[in-house]
């Protein structure tokens, strides 16, 4: 039998944002900045960290994202992202069960629209010659550093990411239901660099990944491109089987 999740998510969605699935929004964020590093983690927790809906990824793994939007309609930020790869269905996909964000009017903004579970803090996206760093720092600790090394160009047509499914309530028929919003945006690329991977720290009760542990490094990408984020599709109930558990809106 395939395996499946077992976590559950109850105390994480007392204080999930609250997503309306009627918003018809299509943000625009132009030469957005990503930087992407995967990971391959310990599978000894690879089912606690996600609920019964989703199966582990074989082997399991966690992705970090960065991203810079230097223009949005809640103006410029940087949002950061640990998203445990895992598949709904057969399709592969990323949950996020925390991010962090530079700005407060973004993060409200995007988990009002996209369900995506944000806190405020410092994050940081710096591009040299010889690598691209990010920072995270929450409370006074840093809870994420990443850098890829010696980046080379190479095609955006090389890059794939994977679509969210953010930690949310969302509002249907007067109910707020706790469910998993699947957020899948179109990029279009300007310019993209591989590299090689470097995790620097990595605090995984800060992203509500307790027990998840990075031990071999798989990639590392940065990109520029143009970002449109989408109008929801599908939702996802945790708490049922793989395949009873999309729903269509």
């Amino acid at each position: 039998m395939p395996l499946v999740g077992s976590r559950n998510l109850s105390d994480l969605f007392r204080a999930a944002p609250l997503v309306s699935v009627a918003s018809e929004d299509r943000w625009q964020l132009p030469g957005a900045q990503i930087l992407q590093l995967m990971y391959e983690i310990d599978d000894a927790q690879m089912t606690a960290l996600i609920p019964p809906a989703l199966h582990p990824t074989i082997p399991p793994t966690l992705v970090f994202t960065v991203t810079r939007a230097p223009e949005s309609p809640a103006g410029p930020f940087v949002l950061a992202e640990v998203k445990v790869g895992a598949r709904s269905g057969a399709r592969p996909r990323g949950f996020l069960a925390r991010g962090y964000c530079d700005s407060a009017e973004a993060m409200k903004a995007l988990g009002n629209r996209w369900g995506y579970p944000l806190l405020q803090a410092q994050v940081t996206l710096d591009k040299r010659y010889d690598r691209i760093r990010a920072t995270v720092k929450a409370g006074g600790a840093t809870v994420l550093e990443l850098t890829l090394l010696n980046p080379e160009p190479i095609s955006g047509n090389d890059l794939q990411y994977l679509a969210n499914l953010n930690l949310a309530r969302v509002t249907r028929d007067g109910s707020a239901l706790d469910r998993l919003v699947q957020v899948d945006p179109d990029y279009v690329f300007r310019s993209a660099d591989r590299g090689k991977p470097q995790l620097d720290a990595f605090d995984a009760a800060a992203w509500q990944l307790a027990g998840a542990k990075p031990i071999h490094a798989v990639s590392a990408s940065y990109a520029v491109a143009d970002i449109t984020m989408p109008v929801l599709r599908y939702l996802v109930d945790p708490v049922k089987p793989p395949l009873q558990a999309v729903e269509r809106l």
